[in-house]
């Protein structure tokens, strides 16, 4: 007897629990299981399958029903970091840092559309081809963005970034070689301090993650509210506040955007800000929240060096409205304290390269003055002319003239 297609019995079976279940009807995990079940057992070439496989093919069917279909077995592989489909054509996917392709796909565009409808309608969002991008998440926090034809004219794109099970901590990142323990106790202390920090990085870098371990250096008495296109981040804060962007509806409106969330964030006596990421205009609302006694304020950005980002910010904070650049200048350099930028790594690590401390004005120019560099293997180091910090710092590490966290009380 020929071999059983496994693939082709499971594109049988689903079509099979379609016909007999009524989906319309929301039946629970169990009502799914049944059917299958109840199925599997009516036919009778599945009777000759070894029980191993009986097993996977069950799972296959319900993960079709109740979960993410084929993807669920790459979602269900802790190494996995990156899954990237390719419309019908390819599904590939990033474990432990290598890129590779899988040899399951979508057998068509109507199946993946009806995922992406699923995973965007579980958060209250749309995707179609009036709008045909659209930012989402998954229950576990993993960050989904999703292209539709016509801005994706091969087919439905989707990308899941997946993030660590459990909150990374500076202690774990220093045991994966993401950054040196002198270079992490120095970073903890100026968050405690009440230091302003930008993360910069380019895309895969390691930036949203980096961010949750900073954040566990916050005081637990401070008040924090955070701002997030998408919710990724997972702080472990108690007097935490979370807000997220919200999109319009088909009409048009009903939009919420991240410059509405942080002026409402002011609002709420926040300690501290958390913004994951500026794309925008709302890097101006950033800096004016950071220059407005909301010390200790973390944000991360897209930059392929620290300098960069302080040029892109500048862009950024333009792009709000027409300021002269002395101003927007003025403004970043009084707002930003510290520099911290990140890199993935050809091997797929990422590390800290760098770490910079913004001093100040002068002729016009921000200056900054790197503290940590990373040397030719990699290792994050102290400059060795670098002799603590230079700008608003008083004994005790705080910012000069600022409350600082530790006298905030």
């Amino acid at each position: 007897m020929p071999a059983l297609d496994l693939e082709e019995l499971t594109e049988e079976l689903k079509a099979a629990v379609r016909e007999e279940l009524d989906l319309t009807a929301e039946p629970g995990d169990a009502g799914v299981y049944a059917c299958i079940d109840r199925l599997m057992r009516r036919e009778a070439r599945l009777n000759t399958l070894p029980i191993r496989q009986k097993r996977r093919l069950r799972k296959r069917v319900f993960d079709a029903f109740r979960r993410l279909d084929i993807l669920q077995e790459l979602l269900e592989d802790p190494a996995v970091t990156e899954i990237m489909v390719n419309g019908t054509q390819a599904i590939y996917f990033e474990k432990e840092g290598r890129l590779q392709k899988w040899d399951r796909r979508f057998t068509s565009a109507a199946l993946l559309e009806d995922l992406i409808q699923r995973i965007v309608s579980g958060v209250n969002r749309s995707v179609n081809t009036a709008s045909p991008i659209v930012d989402a998440r998954l229950p576990d926090g993993s960050r989904v963005n999703v292209v539709l034809p016509p801005a994706a004219p091969d087919g439905p794109i989707l990308t899941i970034r997946r993030f660590p099970a459990e909150a990374m901590t500076l202690r774990r990142l220093t045991a994966l070689g993401s950054i040196t323990e002198e270079a992490a106790a120095f970073l903890a202390a100026r968050v405690q301090n009440g230091c302003n920090l930008f993360v910069s990085g380019g895309t895969g870098s390691g930036k949203t993650t980096f961010l949750n371990a900073l954040s566990f250096c916050i005081p637990q008495e401070e008040r924090v509210v955070t701002v997030e296109d998408s919710l990724e981040l997972m702080l472990s804060i108690e007097n935490l506040v979370r807000l997220e962007v919200r999109d319009e509806n088909l009409q048009g409106r009903g939009g919420i955007g991240i410059r509405d969330l942080i002026r409402t964030a002011l609002r709420m006596r926040p300690d501290r800000l958390i913004v994951g990421e500026v794309r925008g205009p709302e890097a101006l609302d950033m800096l004016q929240a950071m220059n407005t006694g909301h010390d200790g304020s973390l944000c991360t950005g897209h930059g392929n060096s620290p300098r960069d980002m302080l040029a892109r910010i500048e862009t950024m904070v333009l792009m709000g409205g027409e300021l002269p650049l002395a101003a927007v200048r003025s403004q970043i350099a009084s707002a930003l304290d510290l520099m911290v930028h990140l890199e993935r790594r050809r091997d797929g690590s990422r590390r800290v390269t760098e770490i910079s401390e913004v001093l100040g004005l002068e002729n016009g120019e921000i200056l900054l003055e790197t503290l940590y560099a990373a040397d030719a293997d990699g290792v994050l180091r102290q400059r060795a002319n670098y002799r603590g910090d230079k700008r608003r710092r008083d004994a005790g590490g705080a910012p000069a003239g600022r409350a600082g966290s530790a006298a905030r009380g």
